[in-house]
């Protein structure tokens, strides 16, 4: 009897450590189930750069840039210098452009011209005054804190002049004798004026502060010529000869001074775009 008691003893005690252990088992289950259980991944988000921060930033990409508005006059060195070497020339020519937009300029020459002509039959002088006025358009663009120009513009112009024929020969369609001797006269004409219109082409480079230098070629074309009765002007102040024809060549070389009367601030963008990376097919 005393071992069948002791034999229930340990079977109770087998069956309460059995039960403890069954209910400590869903306990370090559900553990396990919370520390295996997987973190959902955070989405981390990206701020973008406010409009005001944007803003401040192009200003940081970019340079002002001062452009500078006022007069400049000079004086073709060609004509004031043509007399030194040439004994039937003398003249001057004054040139000036005012600044009116970023590109365009209102350009204007005024002058004096003395000139003999000798042709196969007649020698004549003509001497006047002259002013042309138009506008050039810039087409170079100039590096940062540079004021060079290379233009193109038009003109119209307006010549007031007289002309005196030295002599002239009178035409032999047989010179079988030789060629008549010439005949001197000293006829002048006053009173004559011309207009034409002309394209120029020119370029000016800032040599030191404010003083530039010039080179330009000038396309004309005759639009009225008054003319005496009895030969043709040969020489016009101002648009230079006519070459038998409506047409004429001039070019100068200036040497002139800028009057800088205001300024104006742009901004000079110096954002590179990158280009965009292909998309893959």
């Amino acid at each position: 009897m005393k071992h069948t008691l002791k034999f229930i003893s340990s079977l109770s005690l087998l069956f309460s450590m059995f039960l403890g252990y069954a209910q400590d088992v869903p306990e370090i289950s559900k553990n396990l189930k919370d520390t295996v259980a997987t973190k959902k991944p955070k989405t981390e988000t990206v701020k973008t750069a406010k409009p005001e921060i944007q803003e401040a930033q192009a200003l940081k990409d970019s340079v002002v840039k001062t452009d500078r508005y006022g007069l400049r006059v000079g004086v073709d060195l060609y004509k004031l210098t043509r007399g030194l070497y040439d004994k039937d020339y003398k003249g001057v020519e004054f040139v000036g452009d005012w600044r009116l937009t970023k590109k365009y300029f209102l350009a204007a020459e005024l002058g004096y011209e003395d000139k003999t002509t000798e042709d196969d039959r007649l020698t004549s002088s003509a001497n006047g005054t002259y002013i042309k006025a138009g506008f050039d358009y810039n087409f170079y663009q100039n590096w940062l804190d540079m004021e060079n120009l290379i233009t193109i513009g038009l003109r119209g112009g307006f010549s007031s002049f007289a002309q005196e024929l030295h002599s002239y020969k009178i035409y032999n369609p047989n010179p079988y004798w030789g060629e008549l001797p010439p005949i001197a006269t000293d006829n002048k004409y006053s009173g004559l004026t011309a207009t034409w219109i002309e394209v120029a082409l020119g370029l000016k480079a800032q040599v030191v502060k404010n003083v530039f230098v010039g080179f330009g070629v000038q396309l004309k074309l005759l639009t009225s010529n008054k003319e005496p009765n009895n030969f043709e002007n040969l020489y016009i102040p101002g648009f230079n000869r006519t070459y038998d024809g409506s047409f004429g060549i001039g070019f100068n070389y200036t040497v002139s001074y800028f009057i800088p009367i205001y300024k104006k601030k742009t901004m000079a963008s110096e954002t590179v775009k990158k280009e965009e990376p292909k998309k893959k097919k």
